[in-house]
């Protein structure tokens, strides 16, 4: 595989970042997620951090070095980060699960594979210009979708924050699937949480992405979110690839990534937990993360067994 890859995660305007990106790559197959804490209910971030960290152990347990159906994959490690989640929760003794959104994508012989529950999206985008985009399991997008509801009017109707489908929470997630999407030199993939896409026209998200490398079209597309969105402005995370055709490198830049000489068990990951270093989070203290986070993977390693 060849490829350019570029996330970050900002906190924006609120007091701590419960959003989790993490990108995961071994020599044919790569993962790449967007996990949005939901801030309206407890522990948000943990349970953004619970599904993040549990997708990309699966991914390294299982792409060695391919996944044998990256569909399915997707389908079950979405559906069992939600019972870990749950078993968290329970654990812990909350008196609910804690929810996130998830949008996750598998690209393997050079087709891309995605999941998400929520309105954390993945925008394919070719030539220039949006091809396809997520659908939000979103209030507004159910009310769009009924004609009751003009798409320029969603960002500010007050039930813009209103979510059908996430993972954690009471009820089973809806997740949605897409089709195997082969995908062409120069194609990029970008998932991001609301707090990126919510401000921006698709034509503005576009224009940042294909006119420079994702190193510098990325951190300018947060920055115009977050200034446009003001005092107001959401966490705002993205992870962004680059697809490159072997062979062609019409698109490609001194930050190309090729995984041609990597060895069958190797893997080069990265998950950003961002908001350990940007103050307590709501209701817990650093400490109580600190050791949140240990139970975590405690609970993880648990629900593996369990398998």
């Amino acid at each position: 595989m060849r490829f350019t890859i570029y996330q970050e995660s900002r906190t924006g305007r609120r007091r701590s970042n419960q959003d989790r990106i993490a990108h995961c790559y071994s020599r044919e197959a790569l993962l790449m997620l967007v996990a949005d804490g939901m801030g309206g209910h407890l522990h948000g971030e943990l349970a953004a951090h619970i599904a993040a960290q549990h997708l990309t152990q699966a991914f390294q347990r299982e792409a060695q070095p391919r996944l044998a159906d990256p569909g399915l994959f997707l389908s079950r490690v979405l559906a069992s980060a939600h019972h870990a989640i749950l078993d968290d929760a329970l654990d812990r003794m909350l008196p609910e699960a804690p929810r996130t959104t998830l949008v996750a994508c598998v690209v393997q012989d050079g087709a891309a594979f995605w999941a998400h529950a929520g309105d954390s999206r993945l925008y394919l985008l070719r030539r220039g210009h949006v091809a396809t985009r997520t659908r939000d399991h979103s209030r507004t997008q159910l009310l769009i979708d009924q004609g009751l509801l003009e798409a320029d009017e969603a960002a500010t109707h007050p039930g813009r924050n209103r979510l059908y489908s996430c993972l954690g929470g009471n009820h089973a997630p809806q997740i949605e699937h897409s089709p195997r999407t082969p995908l062409r030199d120069g194609d990029i993939l970008a998932l991001c949480s609301d707090g990126a896409w919510g401000p921006l026209s698709e034509d503005s998200l576009a224009t940042h992405l294909t006119t420079a490398p994702l190193s510098k079209g990325v951190p300018r597309l947060l920055e115009d979110a977050e200034r446009r969105a003001g005092a107001t402005a959401d966490n705002l995370s993205m992870v962004a690839m680059c697809w490159h055709d072997e062979g062609n490198t019409g698109h490609e830049t001194a930050e190309a990534i090729s995984t041609r000489t990597m060895e069958l068990d190797d893997f080069t990951t990265r998950l950003d937990m961002s908001s350990m270093g940007a103050g307590p989070a709501k209701d817990l203290d650093e400490d109580e993360i600190e050791r949140a986070i240990r139970e975590i993977n405690e609970t993880i390693r648990k629900f593996d067994e369990k398998r």
